[in-house]
């Protein structure tokens, strides 16, 4: 069985490399390289499987699913620059690719092991992104 929690997160960005010119990165990223910045309303999908409990009738209950993708997801990016204020991406482009294993590891690491969890993750209404660890 598998149960599923939607969250909305709005976050800035800029994908860049500091050992890259100007002229690379602007090749590379376009305009996603703004140099002030540019934002997205992000929409994130978790979705989480295992057997249902025969004494409560869930999977996981969701107000405890809700809670932990708030702290560990919602909290730590929402209304947040990504490059300046997350220390995951320090060192790491945050490219959708890399928000969305970097969310799937914080929500591995939260979650019993019993659950399997795949994520997906809608930086625009045309770029989706799915990703289960593997």
């Amino acid at each position: 069985m598998k149960v599923c929690r939607r969250v909305n997160f709005n976050a800035a960005h800029r994908l860049y490399r500091p050992d890259w010119s100007d002229e690379k990165n602007n090749e590379v990223f376009g305009k996603c390289n703004n140099p002030n910045f540019h934002g997205h309303n992000y929409v994130m999908e978790v979705w989480v499987e295992g057997k249902v409990d025969s004494e409560t009738g869930y999977v996981i209950d969701l107000k405890i699913l809700k809670q932990i993708i708030n702290d560990h997801i919602v909290n730590e990016f929402d209304h947040k620059n990504l490059n300046l204020d997350c220390e995951e991406f320090e060192s790491l482009i945050p490219t959708a690719e890399n928000i969305i294993a970097v969310s799937w590891k914080k929500l591995r690491n939260a979650l019993d092991p019993k659950y399997r969890l795949k994520l997906k993750l809608w930086e625009t209404e045309n770029n989706i992104f799915e990703y289960s660890g593997e």
